[in-house]
């Protein structure tokens, strides 16, 4: 996106609205709000209860433990994000059986103009209404939350970080991991020997070439040893396969030495 003054519009669809209020209005999240780069409102589904006691989930057909939300409180809430938002939003499910939340995922949707997450509680959600207005579903992890919120503010926060404006400067997160499919290498700070360990000293060589070389290598390095299943993904040209072989030598003979 080159348009510095897009403004993501996002609507949390929740029963628990001061959990997003609190986090949105807080750190860089609440800088891109504030800048007007961000604008997330949440929605509370209790508010669109037919009932007078805000009632929004009842016991399930066909018995089972736990209660499941209805469908016209999460309907009708959908309804009136979407015309706060005025054109037609993305909507997703914050689901423990959705697409797993991966960085690619987050640059996609990032690119959008306006998003509805929906967070889900007690059992879930009845499946009617899902099929009527979930454009996808998405997971943060194979486990199991109490709710929605705590998933709905991590694909926030990792949109909003590449939003134009939001961050420094596009370095600050391009060179991150996951960006180009590998973690980040280890990263240092003053001072340069702490409890006798020393930075690396190329990183205090001032020469950029070498500097960007060890980076990357680090980055590589990282990947294999601590997922290998990305390293497994990436498809490396001989030439770096030996730089990084000679590498991961040297790093494991200093580690012997110490």
């Amino acid at each position: 996106m080159s348009d510095e003054s897009h403004t993501m519009r996002i609507r949390v669809l929740t029963l628990f609205p001061d959990m997003i209020c609190e986090v949105v209005h807080t750190s860089i999240l609440g800088r891109a709000v504030a800048a007007g780069i961000l604008d997330v409102e949440a929605v509370d589904i209790r508010d669109y209860a037919d009932n007078a006691y805000r009632k929004v989930d009842d016991a399930m057909f066909g018995g089972g433990t736990g209660m499941l939300m209805m469908c016209e409180p999460v309907y009708r809430s959908w309804e009136a994000a979407k015309t706060s938002l005025n054109d037609k939003a993305h909507t997703v499910f914050l689901s423990a059986q959705g697409r797993p939340f991966t960085q690619q995922r987050a640059i996609e949707l990032s690119g959008m103009n306006s998003l509805i997450l929906l967070c889900g509680h007690y059992e879930g959600i009845d499946r009617r209404v899902l099929d009527e207005i979930v454009d996808e579903e998405i997971s943060i992890g194979d486990y199991v939350l109490t709710g929605g919120e705590l998933p709905a503010l991590t694909v926030i926060d990792a949109i909003a970080r590449m939003l134009p404006g939001v961050l420094p400067a596009p370095e600050a997160y391009l060179l991150e991991s996951h960006m180009e499919g590998t973690l980040e290498g280890p990263q240092y700070t003053r001072p340069a020997v702490w409890k006798d360990r020393a930075v690396p000293q190329v990183l205090l060589s001032g020469h950029h070439a070498n500097i960007q070389m060890f980076r990357r290598l680090s980055s590589l390095e990282t990947t294999r040893r601590y997922r290998p299943d990305l390293f497994n993904r990436l498809r490396l040209e001989p030439e770096e396969l030996e730089r990084l072989l000679r590498f991961t030598r040297q790093n494991e003979k200093g580690e012997r030495e110490e």
